[in-house]
């Protein structure tokens, strides 16, 4: 069984702290100890894995793909042993989002490593791109950035100022990915190339207006393509490192002297980069003219960083999630009064039965989320607003939330009322399931104790937790003069039984 890494306090002096990308094309990871309000890096571990080359069209993985995975995060997890006070996150990027069902590789993943796996959308590694460039390269004040990060089976592109994204994109153009898709067998040519850069320019479009009319002062590349493509620049004589709209086309017809990848001869090229370099710059060519980029220069950071400063703040007062949620509430016109009697209520009853059911501050925060914004499904219709908020949580990109972060926010809401079908929490991971479930009852209770959306006071309240059981005892007096509740206690029953709990209540 993983260890619950997202169970621990908020980072404190001396802590550890892991990052791992699971990327596309190589896993990387990095460990660092916080010292004196610092990060100071202790080891870095990367590993060519090229997942990316093992998707088929119907989002399966190949076995020597997932043996490879499995082999490097076994590594890793390796290293991790014995370190003490440790946070770790691994998080899986566009390789593993492409999955038709990627629960049966994470719980491998997770069990290989120790440790939680989770699932980025495309969005939320754009952010934390951006974060961990930000932090390497502090900007300058005031000062505008567009970040190009080419992975292998995705390029995000992010507009920022100062540590905070302005603009994320996030589109299926990663040099491997786009290697396969427009040089099928390894074939090289100038009449491919020219069509490939058509279609890539094209979708690059969608949004290059928005980005131009946003502007920027500073152009970074972020990714080993960016390094490798650089670093030929350099030894053709062409740059000191940057990568510029002069440098590119001559990088390119040197490539394309070659017939095939194998036959590419480029000067200051890795062989391990070869196989791919040719989508690679193939990308940065289009993101080149759809944007009208003159310079780009190489940061050293990426994603693996970004997890690292995001975690410092996750649990704490800038936990961007929380932010996230805020905007929800006010994006989606929620009755913020009543969000908060039954949030305080929901961690009231949290707070009794936490010891018993082995809950931890995370899963109190997800319970909080899920009161603030169960009623958002309300702004699109009030007949089944549950499943229309729940497939908003699941299915929206929310800055700061991993996808199985926002599957049982999605789950919450889902079964706040209402019955509980088998289906609700398929979506989570075995590890999760217990107290998703769990956090549910909570929220049903504090819902229907809060059913008249009026502001009375509740009276004191008593919860009796078992294993798979719970015993709410109210006052008798109370009670008896709110008829909507005593009927809904009687149903609850039934409720809470689709959650695996045997309910009862009280009257004292």
């Amino acid at each position: 069984m993983p260890h619950s890494s997202q169970s621990r306090p908020q980072v404190q002096d001396g802590d550890a702290l892991a990052a791992i990308d699971l990327g596309s094309n190589s896993f990387h990871m990095v460990l660092a100890r916080y010292s004196l309000g610092e990060l100071r890096v202790i080891d870095r571990l990367r590993e060519t894995v090229r997942m990316a080359d093992g998707l088929d069209a119907d989002g399966g993985l190949a076995p020597q793909s997932r043996a490879r995975a499995l082999d490097c995060l076994a590594r890793f997890g390796q290293r991790l042993r014995g370190v003490e006070r440790l946070h770790v996150r691994a998080l899986a990027t566009n390789t593993v989002r492409r999955l038709r069902d990627p629960q049966p590789f994470l719980a491998e993943a997770e069990a290989t490593l120790g440790f939680p796996v989770e699932v980025v959308s495309g969005r939320e590694e754009a952010r934390l791109i951006y974060l961990g460039v930000a932090h390497a390269q502090p900007p300058k004040p005031g000062q505008q950035r567009l970040v190009i990060d080419i992975g292998g089976g995705s390029t995000e592109f992010i507009i920022g100022r100062g540590f905070e994204p302005i603009e994320r994109e996030s589109r299926q153009a990663g040099c491997i990915a786009s290697t396969r898709r427009f040089f099928p067998g390894g074939k090289l040519s100038k009449k491919r190339w020219k069509e490939a850069l058509a279609v890539i320019t094209g979708e690059f479009r969608q949004f290059a207006s928005l980005y131009r009319a946003r502007g920027w002062d500073e152009v970074l590349g972020s990714s080993g393509t960016h390094k490798s493509i650089s670093e030929i620049c350099v030894a053709m004589g062409l740059t000191k490192g940057a990568i510029t709209a002069q440098a590119l086309p001559q990088v390119r017809e040197r490539l394309l002297q070659a017939r095939s990848i194998d036959e590419i001869d480029l000067p200051g090229l890795s062989s391990e980069r070869r196989p791919i370099i040719a989508g690679g710059i193939l990308v940065l060519e289009a993101a080149f003219q759809s944007l009208g980029l003159e310079k780009l220069l190489v940061s050293k950071a990426a994603m693996r960083e970004g997890i690292l400063y995001d975690m410092l703040g996750r649990g704490g007062e800038n936990d961007p999630r929380d932010i996230s949620v805020q905007a929800l509430i006010h994006r989606y016109g929620i009755d913020q009064e009543q969000a908060g009697r039954v949030r305080d209520t929901a961690l009231q009853l949290f707070g009794l039965v936490a010891e018993a059911w082995a809950l931890d501050e995370d899963d109190a925060r997800m319970l909080g989320w899920a009161a603030s914004v169960h009623e958002l499904g309300m702004a699109i219709a009030h007949t089944q607003y549950h499943l229309h908020g729940a497939y908003v949580l699941e299915h929206s990109d929310i800055s700061g939330f991993s996808r199985q972060e926002q599957q049982v926010l999605a789950a919450l809401v889902r079964t706040h009322r209402r019955g509980v079908p088998k289906s609700a929490f398929d979506a989570l991971p075995d590890r999760l399931l217990l107290s998703a479930r769990r956090k549910a009852a909570l929220l049903r209770l504090a819902v229907l104790l809060h059913r008249s959306h009026e502001s009375d006071e509740l009276p004191p309240l008593q919860l009796e937790a078992g294993p798979a059981s719970l015993r709410l005892v109210l006052p008798q007096a109370w009670v008896e003069d709110r008829a909507l509740l005593r009927a809904d206690l009687a149903d609850e029953k039934k409720g809470m039984a689709g959650l695996g709990i045997e309910f009862e209540h009280a009257l004292a």
